[in-house]
């Protein structure tokens, strides 16, 4: 039935870890409505869901250059977008 997709390990792990996020953040709506807006150092308004949406399309532009210019192994891209992650929900 999901024949369509090589699910492998890794791909299904990025999928629960994404879905897992996204029900966090519905679970801190319900218990803290409104979104925490705020102002951070790029002068954008933004949310909790802003921010995650910026955290992983930045994940995903770290790896697809880390993947460019170096290739693998891909334990030093994953700590850099974890910390990129960690800064954007931060500052940002």
């Amino acid at each position: 039935m999901l024949s369509w997709m090589a699910w492998t390990l890794p791909t299904a792990l990025v999928f629960i870890g994404i879905f897992s996020a996204m029900g966090v953040l519905v679970v801190l709506e319900l218990k803290y409505p409104g979104g925490q807006e705020r102002r951070g150092i790029l002068g954008l308004t933004t949310t909790r869901g802003d921010r995650l949406f910026i955290s992983l399309l930045g994940s995903s532009y770290i790896f697809l250059i880390w993947l460019g210019l170096v290739g693998t192994p891909l334990w030093w891209p994953l700590g850099i977008s974890v910390a990129a992650s960690a800064f954007c929900f931060w500052k940002v």
